[in-house]
């Protein structure tokens, strides 16, 4: 089989991690700099990604999520926080990033700032926020693939409660809100999941080619 659609077969949600099993600390760096790399909207990438392998904190956080056991057994807990709201400061600090990365004059890529400003900051504080949350989103899936080509397991989460997240993590006051949670680790080899056939819709149901 292609390795792709390898990769994207044995990956599922984990349901039960092996506690004793941890990434390495060369692997999650890995991990990191692909979600570094990931696509995004502008390449703005909106968003801040919380790290987190404190037992204490994890505890705190399982009651927020369902009570999930992924989040105390997984050997990480990755936090999606997309920004609530932004203005201007988003896209100066983004073109400062470009003017220093590619060497070039700061004045040179006002054209281009004035046109996603223009595109972006007008948006209603609702409408900012859902599109910093399609941002992370992208990104989120980026990791899952990179954890799945390093045979890594992972447990996207939307079981949880954004605004006890916010409060534990202190992420209100940083203007950012938890978007989606991501658990990496191993599977437990208890965890019967595992052995499930992968079900999705067939091909013809999925896509129209036009």
């Amino acid at each position: 089989m292609n390795t792709i659609l390898e990769t994207r077969t044995w990956r599922y949600a984990t349901k039960k991690f092996d506690p004793t099993k941890e990434v390495s600390e060369a692997d999650l760096q890995l991990l990191l700099e692909a979600t570094r790399l990931s696509a995004s909207s502008y390449g703005l990438q909106p968003y801040h990604i919380y790290v987190i392998t404190d037992k204490a904190l994890k505890a705190k956080l399982r009651p927020a999520s369902w009570n999930q056991s992924q989040i105390e057994d997984a050997s990480h807990i990755l936090v999606f926080a997309n920004a609530s709201d932004f203005g201007a400061e988003l896209v100066d600090g983004y073109l400062e990033n470009v003017s220093e990365t590619r060497n070039v004059p700061a004045e040179g890529l006002k054209g281009y700032g004035d046109f996603m400003k223009a595109k972006l900051l007008e948006l209603p504080s609702e409408s900012k926020s859902t599109w910093t949350a399609k941002q992370a989103y992208i990104a989120f899936g980026n990791l899952m693939q990179a954890a799945a080509e390093l045979k890594i397991d992972t447990c996207p989460m939307e079981g949880f409660e954004p605004e006890q997240y916010n409060e534990i993590l202190g992420l209100t006051e940083k203007n950012q809100n938890a978007a989606v949670v991501l658990a990496i680790g191993y599977r437990s080899e208890s965890d019967e999941t595992q052995h499930y056939a992968k079900v999705r819709k067939s091909k013809e149901e999925l896509f129209t080619l036009l």
